[in-house]
């Protein structure tokens, strides 16, 4: 009965190691297709802006969020206005340099150093990338209706939208890629999308940027996350970032 009981117990554990891995596989796979369709969904697009194809529809989905009779207002009363500015400052530096910050020391008081000095260069690196795009696109802001937003910078890929997925999706893989519990996954990657999604829609319904640099914002900010994911993936297997599985030990 006992040599019965421990065959069960072995085959239990085997099969949990293989849905784990079947598991890994699949997300591995998720990423590494994010990655490449993120970098072809970005070359698509700047090709297409850079030739003037996407002008037309920019300009009517850009006033399909205006009051048809008056485009300088955004359709929605104040409050609606006022919580598009609340959105788009998810994605400003001040912002994400807080939560950067803020997620970086989450890492340290786990005691996953290695995974802190990852993000420590992962989440910048992103950020220089977008700023580096945009100054080659140097696209001019939309003029069709008035900015309810300062904006500083070249249009084209919107740097709130890339900023916002590049830091709150890559510190989303990196978490989740620490965290044991498969729920606790999901709520940290549905809070990261969530939080990316609302800055970019923001950022068109304030005026500051034609709906082609979300687009491109976000497809330019996943990939960056998927490699991220894979990078770490790949440094957690060779035993130079901390893993899910160690979790309990360095509590």
């Amino acid at each position: 009965m006992h040599r019965f009981e421990k065959t069960e117990h072995v085959g239990r554990q085997g099969l949990s190691m293989l849905a784990r891995l079947a598991r890994y596989e699949f997300t591995a796979l998720l990423c590494v297709l994010v990655l490449s369709g993120g970098i072809w969904g970005f070359i698509e697009l700047a090709d297409e802006v850079s030739e003037g194809d996407t002008q037309s529809i920019d300009e009517r989905l850009l006033l399909s969020l205006r009051d048809p009779a008056d485009h300088t207002d955004p359709l929605g009363p104040a409050w609606v206005e006022e919580l598009g500015r609340d959105f788009t400052a998810l994605g400003g530096v001040g912002v994400l340099v807080l939560i950067s910050l803020g997620a970086l020391g989450y890492l340290l008081l786990a005691r996953r150093y290695r995974a802190a000095l990852f993000a420590s260069v992962a989440v910048p690196g992103g950020v220089l990338l977008s700023t580096l795009m945009k100054i080659g696109f140097d696209r001019p802001r939309p003029d069709l209706v008035p900015h309810e937003s300062i904006a500083y910078t070249a249009s084209f890929p919107s740097g709130h939208a890339m900023m916002s997925a590049v830091t709150y999706l890559t510190l989303a893989v990196l978490l989740i890629r620490i965290q044991p519990e498969l729920r606790l996954k999901a709520y940290i990657m549905v809070l990261a999308i969530m939080l990316t999604l609302l800055v970019g829609i923001s950022r068109v319904y304030l005026g500051v940027h034609w709906p082609t640099d979300v687009l491109a914002g976000w497809t330019a900010g996943a990939a960056w996350a998927a490699l991220c994911w894979l990078v770490m993936r790949w440094m957690q297997r060779r035993g130079q970032v901390e893993s899910e599985e160690n979790w309990s030990d360095t509590e």
